[in-house]
């Protein structure tokens, strides 16, 4: 009788295995199909300036930041970018962070990888996050800018205040690519 409890219990954990790895190809099957996807092409050049956050999904590394937080994008001449991101913190000082971004792929390509370590560290993977930019209306005046897992978000402006139709009309492109928008925190822009 215990040998048969014994086969049971055994039977049934390989049975709760075999479930579990069939829901967790599916669902990994289901996520291919939702792949985020980043725009056609983008032409650095006109990419470059300054862009205003008027949405992000909460991150830990923005946690200080309470308003006016922008990034700001000029050209290297090894090719690269320089990132100047800064905000406005509670006690009223501007934070400020330094990085370097630069194009993955093709000269047109919509992925970028962004760094804020110290050069001496950039031939680590992990100090590189992940930047694509997922939408761009053709006057390049708003932007949607990502990463592949979707854990990180935001949209950003050529303007400090963005028109609601057309925020609203990015959300429904975000929510086509599966991102979860209720998490969007709107950012503060004040003068």
């Amino acid at each position: 009788m215990t040998q048969f409890l014994h086969l049971r219990t055994a039977l049934i954990s390989i049975l709760g295995l075999l479930l579990i790895c069939i829901g967790s190809s599916q669902a990994m099957a289901q996520q291919g199909d939702q792949n985020v996807k980043t725009i056609k092409a983008l032409d650095v050049p006109r990419y470059l300036g300054t862009w205003y956050e008027i949405a992000k999904s909460p991150n830990w590394f923005q946690k200080k930041c309470v308003s006016n937080t922008k990034a700001i994008y000029t050209a290297r001449p090894d090719g690269n970018l320089r990132v100047l991101n800064s905000c406005k913190t509670a006690s009223g000082e501007i934070s400020e962070a330094e990085g370097l971004a630069r194009q993955i792929g093709a000269k047109n390509s919509a992925k970028l990888e962004v760094r804020f370590a110290p050069e001496w560290l950039s031939f680590l993977p992990l100090v590189w996050g992940d930047y694509w930019v997922i939408d761009l209306d053709p006057q390049y005046q708003v932007a949607a800018v990502s990463d592949p897992k979707r854990e990180y978000l935001w949209v950003l402006s050529r303007t400090p205040q963005l028109d609601p139709k057309v925020y609203e009309d990015l959300l429904q492109r975000l929510k086509q690519q599966h991102f979860d928008i209720q998490k969007l925190e709107l950012t503060s822009q004040k003068n």
